[in-house]
């Protein structure tokens, strides 16, 4: 079992405060948006074993030896690398509107823009790798975020109560087909619009929405950071979630999707591929990201966890790359064995609980090689994270 050292990511749309008020550290002045934990080639983490001497890689550390790591089963599963990264998410400002493919999507996606040559680090590169992106945001504090289309009516009734004449077209799409069709011809009319018109209507929309207040108060608040983005319009199709701590979302395949405010424990599929929506001053590829979107409405789902007798609390998915569980250890509780013939990853979100010998603290995780014994014990709030056996 390691201790990690973790890298800090300083998005421009990251908190000042709230990874520094974790830590216990003191603010930088420069937003710190994200902190990753894993083997992701971006910023992996990395360990000091004892005799080593220099820190290595985790990337670097699982190449040597991928069956000791990983264990035999997730490395015949997912190939010699660990298929999840862990997060701690910061999000000050809106993260982009974005989607994410399947594994077919971005198996083809990847192959066709490898086929073209289109440089990995191209700004209107899509597939950056050819594997899925399935996640999972855990809320640390209040929490909220859009998460899937709302029914048509609904969103047509936002628009219509904001009494702004220029919304009138996207009111009318979304009430003249059934409702898969209503979504992407509003969709696709918000995005193909004329850029210094969708401006006036932005600016308009979020005036009148600063005005009405209550629900509708997000969307005024949302084009305070993107001004004249197309995407706060998107935003109004959009199931508009607020998380309370312990609560979760999990964002599958072609499912829009964007992070507003709060702090989270955030874990995926380890890969870079996300085609946008709006809320960014990056690449849209319009086509792809139609064919890539499901245009479904439903209820975002918000998961709970169940507790089993151990005090496990595990936030179900349908997806094997990851399984996120958490761990409330109580004062004088027994230890709790957590042994895994799996890689796992250990986070503390509260408290000063131990794994092993392991004295941890807000924000400091271990990396658990598979089948090695480990134990938590003490008082506080442990995140785990590995994979679905």
């Amino acid at each position: 079992m390691d201790r990690l050292l973790n890298t800090v990511r300083p998005y421009a749309w990251g908190s000042t405060t709230a990874i520094p008020e974790l830590l216990g550290t003191a603010p930088t002045g420069e937003p710190q948006a994200e902190l990753w934990m894993g083997a992701h080639p971006g910023a992996p983490s990395l360990l000091a074993r004892p005799g080593t001497g220099t820190p290595q890689s985790l990337t670097d550390v699982i190449a040597a030896d991928p069956e000791r790591e990983l264990g035999a089963a997730t490395v015949r599963k997912f190939g010699p690398r660990l298929p999840f990264l862990l997060k701690l998410l910061a999000a000050g400002a809106p993260l982009s509107l974005q989607v994410h493919p399947d594994l077919d999507q971005a198996r083809r996606g990847y192959a066709d823009e490898e086929r073209r040559s289109v440089p990995i680090d191209a700004p209107d590169r899509t597939y950056k790798d050819a594997n899925h992106k399935p996640e999972l945001i855990c809320a640390l504090t209040p929490f909220t975020g859009l998460c899937g289309f709302r029914h048509p009516a609904e969103a047509a009734r936002t628009m219509a109560a904001l009494g702004v004449d220029t919304l009138k077209p996207y009111v009318d799409l979304l009430g003249a087909h059934p409702e898969e069709a209503a979504l992407r011809e509003a969709l696709t009319a918000i995005l193909g619009a004329d850029p210094a018109e969708t401006a006036d209507t932005v600016h308009r929309a979020a005036a009148a929405a600063e005005a009405l207040g209550g629900p509708y108060a997000v969307y005024a608040r949302i084009a305070r950071h993107f001004p004249g983005d197309a995407g706060v319009l998107a935003a109004m199709l959009l199931n508009h979630v607020e998380l309370r701590p312990g609560e979760a979302l999990f964002l599958g395949a072609g499912v829009p999707h964007a992070y507003l405010f709060g702090l989270g424990v955030e874990i995926m599929a380890n890969s870079d591929n996300v085609l946008r929506c709006g809320l960014t001053p990056k690449h849209i590829d319009v086509p792809e990201l139609l064919r890539v979107v499901r245009f479904e409405a439903a209820d975002p789902g918000i998961l709970r966890p169940g507790a089993d007798p151990r005090g496990e609390e595990l936030y179900e998915t349908p997806v094997d790359e990851f399984r996120l569980s958490r761990f409330v250890l109580a004062p004088g509780a027994a230890p709790v064995d957590l042994t895994r013939a799996a890689p796992q990853i250990l986070l503390c979100a509260a408290g000063t609980p131990k794994a092993g010998a392991l004295h941890l603290t807000p924000g400091t995780s271990v990396f658990v090689p598979a089948g090695e014994k480990v134990e938590v014990s003490g008082t506080g709030t442990l995140f785990r994270a590995t994979v679905v056996a």
